[in-house]
């Protein structure tokens, strides 16, 4: 390798050296992804919820399979919880979670929206809350119930669109919970927007919140928010089993990956880089021919003509003029055969006439020119004169 091409690399070397050290430097960033998986310990995961239902409930499962699949092959009784950031069961799905609730069990799904078959079936409708003026994405809830200390409200302060009840069946439905744009500290909720109802569906309850914000790590560990939280969960009765749904979650439960290993962890994820680099670099420099470069080779040349002329020049200095003049004539004839398309078998005066017609040359120069041809014809032996008159006469008529 050359000098110069050795002073690139370690150009390179240093600048990469650089690039990690002020990486490494570097805090790491916050993953706002809202995942809501029990295991995520991110802002929106929701791995402090799940580890205090497990304190505070006696029997709690996951349930990381669809719940139409699961409530068909087990028979069960409780509470089913969703939450995630959207929820969209379809319908063979919630029809089957709606007969379970019938049979006297609690269905609880905190989503954003929810599909209006749902809305339908339980004669509800949503809006967005207004955030005219509220510049600061600032928001807070509140609970109703006079036991739970309604008078307190609880802020959350992260950009995002929230929704809200604007349309309930008031002889059915029990409000839990309001959401309106973060007025200050303990004012009150003005505009009174329904973020969480409750309502019974058969034997069974139906409860629903437009607020799964209120499952996160991002917002229990803010306290007082995990009172809300835990005022939420109190319409549940925790001394029957729990069924927490991780199938509608935008987090994985597992990683199928296999570079998730590499890319979770700081120090083999940039080891992981550098070797990808490395390579790039080793194309760059490395990735010439080694061999000596292939000589053109120039393509044999047409010799034909020389060696015509050379067997002529032969004959010429040898004084053959009498073959030499054979073979021209030959080759007049073949030229009229081929190319003016006329046969040589037989010279008469309409074979005269048609070559000169063909050839744009008079009947007077045609006639002179096979006269002489067959003067030459019956003589045995010919001049150099006489030779160079005939090719003088064919290069003249063919040229016209």
């Amino acid at each position: 390798m050359s000098k110069k091409g050795k002073t690139y690399i370690i150009l390179v070397a240093l600048t990469l050296f650089v690039i990690v050290a002020l990486e490494m430097s570097k805090p790491k960033q916050i993953n706002w992804f809202p995942s809501y998986a029990t295991h995520h310990k991110i802002p929106f995961g929701s791995y402090v919820f799940n580890q205090e239902l497990n304190r505070l409930a006696d029997n709690v499962s996951s349930i990381d399979r669809p719940p139409f699949e699961y409530l068909n092959e087990n028979n069960i009784e409780g509470t089913y919880l969703f939450y995630n950031g959207d929820i969209e069961f379809g319908k063979e799905e919630l029809n089957s979670l709606l007969d379970w609730v019938n049979k006297g069990n609690t269905l609880v799904v905190s989503s954003a929206n929810f599909e209006k078959k749902l809305l339908d079936t339980l004669n509800l409708t949503t809006t967005s809350v207004n955030t005219f003026g509220n510049f600061n994405n600032e928001y807070q809830v509140k609970l109703v119930n006079p036991l739970l200390d309604d008078s307190k409200t609880y802020k959350y302060d992260r950009p995002t669109t929230f929704f809200h009840f604007n349309k309930i069946d008031t002889l059915q439905t029990s409000v839990l919970s309001f959401i309106d744009t973060y007025r200050g500290e303990n004012k009150p909720i003005e505009d009174s927007l329904i973020n969480s109802i409750k309502q019974p569906f058969g034997d069974g309850e139906i409860m629903l919140s437009t607020f799964p914000q209120a499952f996160s790590n991002y917002f229990i560990l803010k306290t007082p928010n995990q009172n809300y939280t835990a005022g939420f969960l109190s319409y549940i009765d925790t001394s029957k089993p729990i069924y927490v749904d991780t199938f509608h979650k935008s987090g994985k439960v597992f990683y199928t990956s296999p570079l998730y290993l590499f890319l979770n962890t700081k120090s083999l994820k940039w080891a992981y880089y550098m070797v990808l680099i490395g390579a790039v670099i080793y194309i760059i420099f490395e990735g010439k021919r080694k061999q000596r470069a292939i000589p053109v080779v120039k393509p044999l040349r047409n010799q034909t003509v020389g060696f015509t002329r050379t067997i002529a020049n032969m004959y010429y200095e040898s004084g053959k003029h009498k073959d030499i003049s054979n073979h021209k004539i030959q080759h007049f004839q073949e030229y009229i055969r081929n190319t003016l398309h006329l046969s040589t078998a037989e010279i008469n005066t309409s074979f005269i006439k048609n070559l000169a017609a063909r050839s744009n040359n008079t009947i007077e120069d045609t006639q002179e020119l096979f006269e002489f041809i067959d003067s030459i014809n019956h003589k045995t032996e010919i001049s150099k004169v006489e030779l160079e008159r005939l090719n003088s006469l064919i290069e003249k008529y063919k040229s016209l």
